[in-house]
């Protein structure tokens, strides 16, 4: 029986301020007058509810998915293998090189980046990438905002296809163990379509051709973007060998029972065993800020969870037929809470009330989650690495600008997800 709303305590209505503090914080992206970004905010409010609480350390340290945690870890540490063999800025230039119209570089580009992010992460892909296309861009003289923007929207959708694309799917498949062949089998087909919408959208769309030279295929003497100075030149060993590494994991997961985060473990320490890449220069691209978000917002969300109102709040929603696991309330609620909060936040606000509802609502969380990042620039980090990385090359990308194709993309995969599901 729920505890009524005026029997809660006072440390209770303490930990719901801080846990409304953080996702503020969430929401803006830090908090006002403080030098707070979303990782900072998450780590002081799991040190509020700690202290507040009286929280035993053993108990919040219980509280974080370690398995997710381990499995995010790893996969960073094979992205940057293959960030440091220049392996992304590499496959790029080879891909500008290709003899395509307009159209046709902009379908190579978006199969690239979306299948790359499927194993190697939406944001990294988006790193490395992003500088390349727009130098190919300007040196063709094609328009560099549909290839920017659909470099950025790829990516998204491309990280949905697999349970290791994005950290989100990693929290999902760890809570809900979820099957990771089985999570492909429903999860590709809708991605492979919403690929094909974004190009669809970009090649024929309004304002697909706002640039003169848009409409002119490749002149004989274009050149190829070179790798910029800060960027790796390219090592065959050692991307060979994060490939033989991604690669196996991969068969591990769709083949065998191993536990994801033991196996990317293992394949992350075998990637740190090496004679010319130093382990330093490789874990200093891991994003460690990001798994300081996931294990603060672990913390205040088991915190908040003790409180009972969660519980109390979709019971209620029950009441009013409104029930988290049917697929029209977990779209709804998983495209607002994403681009409110974020996606990861808004992951880790639902998936406790999705126990036991099977695959098919985490598959649905995924994909509407994942998708939902395209809506606006600030929805996913992806959108503002591509952003911030144009603009040193002197292109803008405003929220007006990415809206364009953003919002109609979204409205059209997010239906495709919801046509998709009820068909399955």
């Amino acid at each position: 029986m729920p505890t009524p709303l005026l029997e809660h305590s006072a440390t209770d209505w303490g930990i719901v301020a801080i846990f409304a503090t953080v996702y503020l914080g969430m929401f803006l992206g830090g908090l006002p007058r403080l030098k707070l970004d979303r990782s900072g905010v998450a780590l002081l409010g799991a040190i509020a509810v700690i202290g507040l609480s009286g929280l035993p350390v053993e108990d919040a340290a219980r509280a974080i998915d370690l398995p997710t945690i381990v499995l995010l870890f790893a996969f960073m540490v094979v992205s940057a293998q293959m960030r440091l063999g220049g392996f992304y800025g590499a496959v790029t230039r080879r891909v500008g090189a290709m003899p395509l119209s307009r159209n046709g570089l902009l379908a190579a580009l978006i199969v690239v980046s979306g299948a790359l992010s499927a194993v190697f992460s939406n944001d990294v892909i988006c790193l490395a990438m992003t500088p390349v296309v727009a130098r190919l861009c300007l040196q063709r003289g094609l328009n560099p905002l549909p290839f920017l923007i659909g470099l950025a929207c790829a990516a998204n959708i491309g990280s949905a296809a697999t349970l290791i694309g994005n950290p989100q799917n990693m929290l999902i498949g760890s809570v809900l163990q979820l099957p990771f062949g089985g999570y492909v089998r429903q999860a590709w087909p809708p991605v492979a379509i919403a690929l094909v919408l974004l190009w669809l959208w970009l090649a024929y769309g309004p304002g697909a051709r706002t640039a003169p030279a848009a409409d002119a295929g490749p002149t004989p003497h274009a050149a190829v973007a070179e790798a910029p100075p800060e960027e790796p030149a390219f090592d065959p060993w050692q991307t060979a060998k994060g490939l033989v590494v991604a690669g196996a994991l991969m068969v591990i997961f769709l083949f065998s029972d191993w536990p994801r985060d033991v196996a990317a473990l293992v394949g992350a320490g075998v990637l740190l065993l090496s004679r010319r890449l130093h382990s330093s220069h490789v874990l200093g691209l891991i994003d460690w800020p990001l798994l300081l978000l996931f294990m603060g917002l672990f913390v205040v969300n088991h915190a908040f969870e003790t409180t009972g109102l969660a519980a109390q709040a979709v019971a209620w929603l029950g009441t009013q037929g409104v029930h988290l696991t049917d697929p029209g309330p977990l779209l709804v609620a998983g495209a607002l809470l994403s681009n409110l909060v974020s996606n990861v936040p808004a992951v880790m606000l639902l998936l406790p009330h999705l126990g036991g509802s099977g695959e098919q609502a985490g598959v649905m969380l995924a994909l509407v989650t994942t998708f939902a990042g395209n809506l606006l620039l600030v929805g996913s980090i992806a959108n503002l690495i591509v952003a911030d990385l144009a603009r040193q090359q002197g292109i803008v990308i405003d929220w007006k600008r990415h809206a364009v194709t953003g919002i109609p993309v979204t409205l059209l995969t997010l239906a495709l997800v919801w046509g998709w599901m009820r068909l399955g």
